[in-house]
C-alpha cells in the first residue's frame, strides 16, 4: 500500500474516534444539563451570606456622575457604567448614589457609532420627505446630564431582564445596553428556574377581593398575590417553591414581602437601588434609613489612614469611648467616591457646605486610603470602586466584631484608625510625598 494512502488511513480512523469522542462529549453534557463544564458544573445561585453577628449592615455608595464625562463616546459611558453595576453587585451593593459634584460638563448627543454610510446633508431618504423622521428623533433625546445618563442605566442594569420591557421603554440612553455585562444577580432569574422570592410587575387584569396579579417571569403563568396594588407597579413576591411543579395551570399563589426579606430572611442578595443627590451634602440628607449612615467612609489618596495598616478596621467613631463590642457594630454604611479631582473639590464645589475641601476629611468617621502604594499618578472612580469594595469586603463581614487582643491593643492605643493629618494640597492632586509615607510606616511601627 502507498505510504500516504497509509497515512490518510490513519487519519481517517483517528478522525472518527474524535467525531465519537466529540459525540459522547455532547450527548453527556446534554444529560447532565447546560451548566455542566469540564471542571464541574457552574454556579446555581451565588452564596448565602451568614454574618456571624446575625445583623445585615446595608452598604451604600455614592459615586459622582461627572466621572461620565470623561469617556469620550457614549458607547464607553455606557460601559463605565456598566463597570459600576458589575461593582456594586459583585459585592453587595445595597444602594448607589449618583450625586453632583458641580465638575461635570454636559454630553454629547452625537455618537462616533453609526449603522450604516452618513448621508449628505440635504439628502432625503428613498427620495421622500423625512420630516417624520426628525420629529421623531427630536421627541426622543439622549441624556445630556451625565447623572441622569449614569442613573438610568445603573437602573437598567439592577432590573431583572424579563421587567425590562415593562420598565424601560425605547430611548437613546439605551442605544448601547447590548454592550453592557450581565449582572447575572439572585434576582435575575432564568427560565425554568426555582425559587423562593421573584421580583414581578403588576399586570392590569382585575383579580377582584383576591388579590392583584402579578408578571414575575414564570413562563405561562401568572402569580397572584395576597393584596390589590395598582398596576405597573414593581414588587418582591415570596412562591412556593412546590407551586412550580403543579400540574395545574392556573395562577400560582404569592405573598407580597419587602425587597429587603430575602436578605434579611436567607442572605440571599437582592439588588441595589438608586438615587440620585443634588450635591455630596444631600447624600447625608437625603438618607433613606432612619437615623442616617452611622458609618461614613471617605476614599482619598490623602486619607489619614491606609487600608495597609494591620489596626485599620471598620467602626463607628463614637464608639471608640465605649467598651462593650455591640456598640461598635455599624447598620448603615456608607462609602464616597470622589471624581477625577477628589472628594475634596466636591466639598469645594458645594455652596451649601460650610466646610473647605481642606476639611472634608471631618465628614466622615474614616477617612481611608484605599490603595497606599498605586503605581498610576491617578485611579479612576470605576477602579476605585472595585478596589475599595474588595478591600473592604472583609471589614464589612465582621461588622464591627473585634477580638479580645484587638480589644487589648485598642485600649494602649487611640489611633486604632488615624494616623497623623496629611498636609492638603491643590497644585499636585494625584500626588504622595515621601514624608507622607514615611509617617505611615513609623506609625505601623
Amino acid at each position: 500500500m502507498h505510504p500516504s494512502r497509509k497515512r490518510r488511513s490513519h487519519n481517517d480512523g483517528s478522525s472518527n474516534n474524535s467525531n465519537n469522542r466529540r459525540q459522547r462529549s455532547k450527548g453527556n453534557n446534554h444529560h447532565h444539563g447546560q451548566n455542566h463544564h469540564r471542571f464541574g458544573r457552574v454556579m446555581a445561585q451565588p452564596p448565602k451570606l451568614k454574618l456571624s453577628s446575625g445583623q445585615y449592615p446595608t452598604v451604600s455608595i455614592a459615586i459622582p456622575g461627572s466621572v461620565v464625562s470623561n469617556a469620550q463616546t457614549r458607547e464607553l459611558q455606557t460601559q463605565l457604567a456598566g463597570q459600576i453595576a458589575r461593582a456594586s453587585v459583585v459585592f453587595r451593593v445595597d444602594e448607589v448614589i449618583v450625586f453632583d459634584d458641580g465638575l461635570g460638563s454636559t454630553l454629547k448627543t452625537l455618537s462616533n457609532y453609526k449603522r450604516g454610510p452618513r448621508r449628505k446633508e440635504g439628502e432625503e431618504q428613498n427620495g421622500g420627505d423625512n420630516s417624520h423622521e426628525k420629529r421623531k428623533d427630536e421627541s426622543l433625546q439622549p441624556s445630556t446630564d451625565p447623572h441622569a445618563f449614569l442613573a438610568n442605566i445603573l437602573q437598567y442594569c439592577e432590573c431583572p431582564q424579563y421587567l425590562r420591557r415593562q420598565f424601560f421603554p425605547k430611548h437613546p440612553d439605551l442605544q448601547f445596553a447590548g454592550l453592557l455585562p450581565p449582572l447575572d444577580a439572585p434576582h435575575h432569574l432564568r427560565r425554568g428556574d426555582v425559587a423562593s422570592f421573584r421580583e414581578g410587575v403588576v399586570v392590569d387584569k382585575d383579580g377582584g377581593e383576591d388579590g392583584s396579579f402579578v408578571d414575575c417571569g414564570v413562563p405561562n403563568r401568572l402569580v397572584q398575590i395576597d393584596r390589590v396594588l395598582k398596576p405597573g407597579i414593581r414588587c418582591t413576591v415570596q412562591l412556593d417553591p412546590n407551586s412550580y411543579a403543579s400540574s395545574k395551570k392556573g395562577a400560582m399563589k404569592g405573598i407580597v414581602v419587602s425587597p429587603t426579606t430575602p436578605r434579611d430572611r436567607d442572605g440571599i442578595y437582592w439588588g441595589y437601588t438608586t438615587r440620585m443627590a443634588s450635591s455630596i451634602k444631600a447624600i447625608f440628607d437625603d438618607c433613606p434609613y432612619e437615623g442616617g449612615y452611622d458609618l461614613k467612609v471617605g476614599t482619598s489618596e490623602r486619607g489619614d489612614v491606609s487600608i495597609d495598616n494591620p489596626k485599620f478596621r471598620l467602626m463607628k467613631k463614637q464608639s471608640l469611648k465605649k467598651s462593650d463590642g455591640d456598640d461598635e457594630r455599624f447598620n448603615h454604611l456608607i462609602i464616597v467616591f470622589g471624581g477625577v479631582a477628589g472628594i475634596e473639590e466636591s466639598v469645594d464645589a458645594d455652596e451649601t457646605m460650610p466646610l473647605s475641601g481642606e476639611d472634608s476629611k471631618k465628614m466622615f468617621d474614616v477617612w481611608v486610603n484605599i490603595a497606599p502604594y498605586q503605581g498610576s499618578r491617578t485611579i479612576r472612580t470605576e477602579e476605585a470602586v472595585f478596589i475599595a469594595l474588595s478591600r473592604l469586603s472583609p471589614h464589612i463581614a465582621k461588622n464591627g466584631l473585634v477580638s479580645d487582643q484587638e480589644k487589648a491593643n485598642t485600649s494602649k492605643s487611640k489611633s486604632v484608625v488615624k494616623t497623623d493629618d496629611v498636609e492638603f494640597s491643590d497644585e499636585a492632586l494625584s500626588e504622595e510625598s515621601s514624608e507622607d509615607e514615611k509617617e505611615e510606616e513609623d506609625d505601623e511601627d
